[in-house]
């Protein structure tokens, strides 16, 4: 038991440090492979093939959510990969499992009109507001991923060029650019952050209280602020603002490639069949598309 619990300590340890996964995935992760572990513990079963397959139809009969099963099979077929990855175990027994079939949703997103109503009506009369209203312009401007954009530091903007650096999943670098009006609101905010806080903290986005700015407290701010402003009851939060950035881009004509280097995404990032971009291209497919960038 001690062993099992050292390596999937060891592989949540992996998932936080090199993957960059969230807290709440690695708590799900986590949650789900110890329930594996207890089921097989309790029926007193060898992992095999058609063990597995009865403990996935146990957690259809379960929960009847074909998204909660493929995400728990996900999480634990990943755990035996990295086992075997890392030599603890010869071989991964759900090789040849699959994963339920989901049905293709298309993202939630705020329509141009949405987003661009919602930027312009943010208020910044006092620092909280003008931090709120860099954080959302800036997170539109570029597609960041929530961990991401509270994790920046100042010497990741550079205003000269309009370019922020990026320290994306499995510590892959990249490079996005940001548009006039979002440079304007947050060269207006940093210089406000320093005046309000010169402690030794060089985290962008600040709390209250001169401290980083977590995740789930960008998802409180983003929900509540927007119902305030629109009265609306849609539910918003930061990586629908992600989706709203990449789809406005597509919907406008910019080449898919670009909006995947933009974006990060991990898979198409390492695959060979994409050419590699040339960064001018970028550049300029992000100033002709991006609905901010020129009005």
């Amino acid at each position: 038991m001690d062993k099992e619990i050292g390596n999937l300590n060891h592989y949540i340890d992996y998932l936080r440090e090199i993957k960059k996964f969230s807290a709440h995935t690695l708590k799900a992760y986590a949650i789900d492979i110890r329930q594996f572990s207890a089921y097989f513990s309790e029926q007193r079963l060898a992992v095999s093939k058609n063990n597995i397959r009865d403990y996935i139809a146990h957690l259809y009969l379960k929960s009847k959510n074909k998204a909660t099963v493929a995400r728990k099979i996900y999480a634990i077929k990943s755990f035996y990969a990295y086992l075997v990855k890392t030599g603890i175990q010869a071989h991964n027994p759900f090789d040849g499992i699959g994963t339920p079939k989901l049905d293709k949703k298309i993202p939630q997103i705020l329509t141009e009109k949405e987003m661009q109503e919602f930027l312009d009506a943010l208020p910044e009369e006092n620092f909280l507001q003008l931090r709120n209203k860099a954080l959302f312009e800036l997170l539109y401007a570029t597609g960041l991923r929530i961990s991401e954009l509270t994790g920046l530091r100042a010497d990741d903007i550079h205003f000269a060029e309009r370019l922020v650096r990026v320290m994306g999943k499995g510590k892959k670098e990249r490079i996005v650019p940001f548009h006039e009006q979002a440079a304007a609101v947050m060269a207006r905010y940093m210089e406000r952050q320093r005046a309000e806080y010169p402690g030794p903290s060089d985290r962008v986005f600040v709390n209250s209280r001169g401290g980083s700015l977590s995740q789930r407290s960008v998802e409180r701010i983003l929900k509540q602020v927007y119902q305030n402003l629109t009265r609306s009851r849609k539910h918003v939060h930061p990586h629908l603002l992600r989706h709203s950035f990449a789809t406005h881009l597509l919907q406008r004509g910019a080449n898919l490639r670009v909006i995947q280097e933009l974006l990060g995404h991990a898979n198409l990032a390492t695959t060979e069949k994409y050419t590699t971009l040339n960064f001018a291209d970028l550049l300029n497919t992000y100033k002709k598309f991006h609905p901010r960038s020129h009005s």
